[in-house]
């Protein structure tokens, strides 16, 4: 319930803003978000490298609402692309395709993709397409398949709170898609299409898991979840595989000391970047990945309501 409530706050723009205005807001934010611009961005991926971490680097945003937003995105991306070549460092990239246009009308979004793919392409680097809320699921498999036909170096995110997830996997492995990323799935989706009950999600994450090891596709487990991970590396044993042969992913700003213990044990592991203005649905989801840190969250937005409230 909890969850369903935070994921619901997500997009209430009442809240939204408020927190967006707020210093507590805004702190919480940084705990999870690099930054606001790509300067902070590429210093945390700099700092990250150092310590042998790999990074995948999102610029926040989402559902855009004109063709020129979508092409601005485009080339948002693209510009970073750039800037990680010139800074020499160890990154990649994760876009989320209702930011290139997916939700509009016409063949934008695909035109967009490809762009950003032949540009990573001609730089030596890889993209990997962010799966968001299932209203998108359909088409963004399509569209990462068909772009696959012209460009080796696309991935995407499949979610194992998804009863679809399984067949999906099979038509992106035929289709030798490479850096899967396997996460559990952070959008607030009904029981008709979707595992209610973490056991059942955490079940799914370890059949696809196993599979996806299997499979040769070079997959990227993205979890944080330290039985899932044991699972993982036993199965890795069992498989005979090395660290080249996968990547673990976890998110900016969580568990670094599970971060530092997967490194410090010679695995691949790729830290995901978020930064941009376009923070608060962001943040919202993640505290609803750890309502942990709601507890907190809360006490510090309330000190900051009742002084204003009493101060009117």
């Amino acid at each position: 319930m909890l969850r369903h409530s935070l994921l619901w706050l997500s997009s209430n723009p009442q809240v939204r803003g408020f927190a967006v205005h707020s210093s507590v807001g805004r702190q919480m934010a940084r705990r999870f978000v690099a930054g606001e611009c790509l300067a902070d961005a590429v210093a945390v991926v700099r700092e990250l490298n150092v310590h042998g971490l790999s990074a995948s680097l999102d610029h926040l945003g989402e559902n855009v609402s004109s063709a020129d937003q979508a092409r601005q995105a485009t080339q948002d991306y693209i510009d970073i692309l750039h800037r990680i070549k010139q800074e020499g460092l160890n990154a990649n990239i994760s876009v989320k395709l209702t930011q290139l246009g997916l939700g509009l009308d016409g063949d934008g979004v695909q035109d967009n993709l490809l762009r950003i793919l032949a540009e990573a392409d001609a730089l030596g680097d890889t993209v990997t397409v962010d799966m968001e809320g299932s209203a998108y699921t359909e088409r963004t498999v399509r569209l990462v398949l068909a772009a696959r036909r012209q460009h080796a170096n696309v991935g995407v995110a499949i979610q194992s709170y998804l009863y679809r997830s399984q067949a999906d996997l099979d038509e992106l492995v035929r289709a030798k898609v490479c850096g899967i990323r396997l996460c559990k799935g952070a959008y607030d989706e009904p029981p008709t299409i979707a595992f209610p009950h973490k056991q059942d999600v955490d079940q799914n994450y370890r059949q696809l898991t196993r599979f996806l090891l299997g499979s040769g596709c070079h997959p990227a487990l993205a979890t944080h979840d330290v039985r899932l991970i044991e699972f993982a590396l036993q199965n890795v044993q069992d498989l005979g595989l090395g660290p080249g042969d996968f990547e673990f992913q976890m998110l900016y700003g969580i568990r670094r000391d599970l971060q530092e213990r997967l490194v410090s044990g010679g695995w691949a592991l790729r830290v995901y970047v978020p930064y941009g203005s376009e923070w608060y649905p962001y943040l919202m989801r993640r505290l609803a990945e750890r309502p942990a840190n709601l507890l907190f969250f809360a006490r510090s937005l309330a000190s900051e309501i009742v002084p204003n409230h009493r101060g009117a």
